[in-house]
């Protein structure tokens, strides 16, 4: 059994320099080819949930319209969140440049959001707007319907 061990040890072999830069080149590679495409994910989830906080906001002024029926006029951000309509407003800030207007196809948002770097501007858009999907995924229009 001894024996039959030495001669196993002695046929042992370990990685050429060569094989190992082999290996380190090719995660080199999987790793220039993944990184990009994580960002891409990631970046696409922020515009996202730029776009759910908007959803959420023309949910918000909903409430306030059916409550409020005779308010004609566009209400801002500022005024549901202090009628407690909605508390959290996400990646909008709760100021009065994010307004809300009644309409009779459904409520526009207009205003702007921003996560991260990336940043989506809305201008009277409606849920169904919000909804589609734009080609840079950065502003939303009626007017690009």
């Amino acid at each position: 059994m001894k024996k039959f061990l030495q001669k196993k040890l002695k046929n042992e072999k370990g990685l050429t320099l060569v094989e190992l830069l082999a290996v380190i080149v090719i995660l080199g590679i999987i790793a220039a080819i993944a990184v990009p495409a994580i960002g891409n994910i990631i970046d696409n989830s922020r515009v996202k949930a730029i776009k759910a906080d908007a959803q959420t906001i023309l949910s918000a002024s909903n409430l306030y319209f059916a409550e409020n029926s005779d308010e004609a006029g566009p209400i801002t951000l500022k005024k549901l969140s202090d009628d407690g309509y909605i508390k959290d407003a996400g990646s909008f800030k709760i100021d009065e440049n994010t307004t809300v207007k009644k309409v009779s196809g459904g409520n526009q948002i207009t205003g702007t959001g921003a996560n991260g770097k990336k940043q989506v501007t809305f201008k009277d858009a409606t849920s169904k707007d919000i909804s589609k999907k734009t080609e840079d995924g950065t502003t939303v229009k009626s007017s690009d319907i």
